[in-house]
């Protein structure tokens, strides 16, 4: 078994950031073990899916867009990418670590006669075997795990692995959805409207705590956010729990992880919670008042002052930087 099958997920229509990712990951792979990138798209895929996802490093795209699976189906969606693992039989199938990812992937696994390693954040070939490395201990500690037979089925987490930019275009083919069972269909899709960079795939996250005092404080986050353009705005599990702020901001064990390029944990004390799901940020910066706090453990930066006088000061730093003023 060679190459490796990737799912390219669709969001509005275009293919999501961490996807591009995991395809990457797969081609920087499959140079050591051999064989092809094939990405497999469920839905309507764009028109530049095959530009896109072959600069990416695919080699190959299979998009399978039946009306049935026009929304998203879990069962549905299984079945056909083990059709697709049943025609390459890869060494592994890459998922991104999103909502979507985490709920398909071991759907998969099960069908593929297959263990999942969830929430990667390296892999490596070891004797032709990809290992692969994810947190344990709510990322107090991580392991190295291969499966014991092909294929691996991992996910892996966004903004962790680098996008190649530079590959040729890859080769797009239509399959059909041959006996797929969906077994429940959806009939409506309810979502709320809003156009706010979500925090698993932002850049930059500018996460507030208890420290904030209340909600009508969060517009001091949301202007440092907005000074550097491509921010958005995160909350502990207290925060949330206190109605201060809506779930899917909720940044820790219980919320969403994430590993953006730079972290702002402002108020934060750093509960192990907390930290399960942003302990991975290339960079962090720790604003808060008690030099003691735990946050301080983990931040590459910390300012120990008060953040209703930090956040400011620094918001318009961030502005002159960003004006070349």
């Amino acid at each position: 078994m060679a190459g490796i099958v990737v799912f390219a997920e669709l969001k509005s229509g275009a293919i999501r950031k961490a996807s591009l990712e995991s395809v990457s990951e797969a081609a920087r792979l499959v140079g050591q073990i051999g064989g092809n990138v094939t990405a497999v798209a469920v839905g309507a895929a764009p028109a530049d899916a095959g530009a896109t996802l072959g600069r990416a490093g695919a080699n190959e795209i299979i998009i399978i867009n039946d009306p049935r699976l026009a929304a998203y189906s879990g069962d549905g969606y299984a079945s056909v990418i083990k059709g697709v693992i049943e025609q390459k039989q890869p060494a592994a199938v890459f998922f991104a670590a999103t909502p979507q990812g985490r709920d398909l992937a071991p759907r998969v696994a099960v069908l593929a006669n297959a263990g999942v390693a969830s929430d990667c954040v390296g892999f490596a070939v070891d004797n032709g075997k990809i290992r692969a490395r994810r947190p344990v201990y709510a990322g107090k500690a991580y392991i190295t795990v291969e499966s014991a037979a092909p294929p691996l089925v991992a996910t892996l987490r966004p903004n962790v692995f680098s996008q190649k930019t530079d590959g040729a275009p890859a080769s797009s083919s239509n399959a059909a959805a041959d006996g797929v069972d969906l077994r429940a269909v959806v009939k409506e899709v309810l979502a709320a409207a809003g156009t706010k960079l979500d925090v698993t795939e932002a850049p930059v996250v500018v996460s507030g705590g208890r420290g904030l005092k209340g909600p009508e404080n969060w517009h001091l986050l949301e202007a440092l956010a907005a000074a550097f353009g491509n921010a958005a705005v995160g909350a502990t599990r207290a925060v949330v729990d206190a109605g201060w702020r809506p779930h899917d901001e909720q940044v820790g064990q219980t919320g969403k992880t994430v590993a953006p390029t730079l972290y702002f944990a402002c108020g934060i004390s750093g509960a192990i919670q907390h930290l399960a799901g942003m302990s991975s940020s290339r960079v962090i910066v720790a604003i808060n008042k008690d030099p003691d706090a735990p946050i301080f453990k983990v931040a590459d930066y910390g300012i120990v002052g008060d953040v209703f006088e930090v956040l400011p000061i620094l918001t318009e730093e961030v502005k002159k930087l960003r004006s070349g003023n």
